[in-house]
């Protein structure tokens, strides 16, 4: 009476994506059970299939899974085909399968989630049969937290199954296993015994393959998000790529950090494709333009397009320009970000364009020395646009030159962004061309560092005439208009108030016209006689005059109130609570909470201290700090009686 199995087989394909759904096939055999073997009849082959895949089969035995071997491509057409029963491996797995196995009962939520159910062709029983793994999280979507020295095992684990099982070398398999945190974390959570994490992981890894891409784009640097969009069709294990791991080792040895090579990867893939000696010597031919190799390390990890196709020849022709400037070739080193993206066909006409405006030589090598930004980041776009702007208003392409030597930090940061909010102010409240160019060419830098929003002229209850003049004549009103209230620009353009904020500012230590006192002026409120006398509040209080200072500097809303709210809260931190005014000084933002939250907190603390809930003493801050969420999780849940108390606190402290 013949009996009938369905052996599974996992194998990767030319044809089909590394996928669960397409790397599942199956094929039929009717066994007839007579000594060993004497028939069997191959089914049907997995459509797509290829002899240059990898055969994965895999033998269900009453104890345990087993898988049973890894073929070749060559030899896995042959075990499907008519004469596989031959083969001597073939006939004792089919003698193993042909054994009566009943349906797993007891199989662990990892079998029964991570592998697929099938049925024998009789359908007289039905088998579990193993899944491959080839991305952890696509079964398990949930992120689980696991501690740290649970994943410090599964790093051992999964070197030991790259560096012995897969033959991976020592470096690869132990960069792998370290800087692959959410490939092991996802794979953990498969696991059911976090108690014997090595022996588990270790049994997993032997019944399922992974694919050895995810971990390995993981190590270098790529993010999760990115590592599914990039994993190749055809291949599942590393060694199967064997292009890409050559030319990987190439960059390694080369020099390139591991961490830096998944963007070369990500925005240049073709580089990985290349065949034997054709990467190295592209990188010869930078080092043959005078490059020293940290230079073409920084240039490979930051512009990683210049290894496509030849010698990048806008990139030549910018560093000859350079070096006619006296700047050396591997000064760029410096100036070259990850975070950038470089068009060197568009620096190449920046550079040109300032030739053709008048920049010698010497000019030219002191501008991008001092300022290199305005070349290498945005590739000199932000040039353009300021260029535009100031021939717009009047200035003459000599004279936009001359700004550039004479204010070159105009060319840094936000300033064309900021220059051009301001001119399109001026040009709103009517100041004629001339006058804005006037002003841009004895004061560019109070255009360019304030950020003029569109509220500031509708809350102005002023002639605009008499605006235009009040700023021709004192360009610095402008940095006070930015982003002020109505009242406030009343006060500006009426009265003194900004010049006795600018001189206590100045007490305390901000530089004048400083992009710092700049920030001060926005964070600190009120007029400048307010914020002395807060100030001189604090000092009363016993604290030391610069110890103030430097309080204030770090914590700047606590000069935004009242005098008497400031002497409310210092009193009931001394009095009350019996701190030490000192204590400021390691927490100055205690006076930047109100005072209801403070009462409230530190009251149910000293409750929970007196019924024994809490025996060592906490800091201010850990009190304070926190979201009142954590104070109810950390604090109020200590004691059953504590959120009772915890109501009654805050109803007493709300109606006083």
């Amino acid at each position: 009476m013949p009996e009938c199995c369905k052996l599974v087989y996992l194998g990767t394909t030319l044809c089909a994506p590394t996928k669960p759904s397409n790397l599942q096939r199956s094929s039929h055999f009717s066994v007839t059970r007579s000594g060993y073997l004497d028939h069997i009849r191959a089914g049907r082959i997995a459509k797509g299939s290829h002899p240059a895949g990898l055969l994965s089969l895999w033998v269900c035995t009453p104890s345990n899974w087993r898988k049973f071997q890894y073929f070749p491509g060559t030899e896995a057409a042959k075990l499907l085909g008519t004469q596989g029963y031959h083969h001597p491996d073939m006939k004792r797995m089919l003698c193993a399968c042909s054994r009566r196995v009943s349906h797993f009962q007891k199989a662990s939520p990892l079998y029964q989630q991570g592998n697929l159910l099938f049925s024998t062709i009789g359908g007289s029983h039905d088998v579990f049969l193993p899944s491959v793994v080839n991305s952890a999280a696509s079964i398990y979507s949930r992120r689980t937290r696991i501690p740290r020295v649970v994943i410090t095992e599964a790093q051992g684990v999964l070197f030991e199954y790259l560096h012995s099982t897969r033959n991976f070398h020592f470096t690869d398999a132990e960069h792998m296993s370290k800087n692959s945190p959410t490939f092991l974390q996802n794979l953990v959570a498969k696991l059911e015994d976090n108690q014997e994490i090595g022996r588990s992981l270790s049994r997993f890894l032997r019944y399922h393959p992974i694919n050895e891409f995810e971990p390995f784009f993981e190590s270098l640097g790529l993010k999760p998000s990115e590592i599914y969009s990039l994993l190749p069709r055809n291949f599942f294990f590393l060694s199967d790529d064997y292009l890409m791991l050559e030319n990987f080792h190439l960059l390694c040895n080369y020099g390139v950090p591991r961490r830096k090579i998944g963007k070369i990867y990500k925005e240049a893939r073709e580089i990985f494709s290349y065949d034997h000696g054709v990467l190295s010597s592209k990188l010869s031919a930078y080092e043959a333009l005078g490059l020293r190799s940290p230079t073409v390390i920084k240039l490979v990890a930051c512009c990683p397009s210049l290894l496509i196709g030849g010698v990048n020849w806008d990139f030549i022709q910018v560093l000859e320009k350079l070096n006619d400037s006296g700047i050396e070739h591997d000064w760029i080193r410096g100036c070259l970000s990850e975070e950038n993206t470089y068009d060197w066909g568009r620096m190449l006409k920046m550079l040109e364009f300032l030739d053709e405006m008048g920049c010698s030589k010497e000019d030219l090598e002191r501008l991008v020395r001092g300022h290199p930004k305005f070349l290498f980041d945005d590739s000199g776009k932000k040039i353009y646009m300021l260029v535009a702007m100031l021939l717009k208003v009047g200035i003459r392409a000599t004279d936009i030159f001359g700004l550039f030597t004479q204010y070159p930090h105009i060319l840094d940061g936000n300033y064309v962004k900021n220059l051009w909010h301001s001119m399109h102010f001026l040009f709103q409240i009517g100041m004629r061309h001339g006058d804005i160019a006037s002003i841009l060419s004895t004061h560019p830098q109070v255009l360019g560092s304030s950020l003029l929003k569109k509220p500031v002229l509708s809350n102005l209850d002023m002639d605009s005439e008499l605006l235009c003049d009040m700023i021709k004549s004192d360009p610095h009103q402008l940095s006070n208009l930015a982003s002020k209230t109505k009242t406030c620009l009343m006060k500006v353009v009426g009265g003194n108030h900004v010049r006795e904020k600018t001189t206590f500012l100045l007490k305390l230590g901000f530089v004048e016209n400083s992009d710092e006192m700049t920030i001060a002026q926005k964070k600190f409120r009120g007029r400048g006689d307010q914020l002395q006398e807060r100030f001189d509040c604090l000092v009363s209080a016993g604290l030391d005059y610069h110890d103030v200072a430097s309080i204030v500097k770090a914590a700047p809303p606590m000069l935004n109130q009242r005098t008497d709210v400031l002497k409310a809260k210092i009193d009931y931190l001394v009095r009350d609570l019996g701190y030490p005014v000192e204590s400021l000084l390691t927490f100055p933002t205690y006076l930047c909470y109100n005072l209801e939250r403070i009462k409230l907190r530190l009251s149910m603390y000293k409750w929970l201290k007196e019924k024994g809930a809490l025996k060592q003493i906490l800091s201010l801050s850990t009190v304070l700090a926190g979201s009142n969420a954590r104070f109810l999780k950390y604090f109020v849940n200590l004691h059953p009686e504590a959120p009772e108390q915890w109501e009654r606190l805050k109803k007493s402290i709300c109606s006083s």
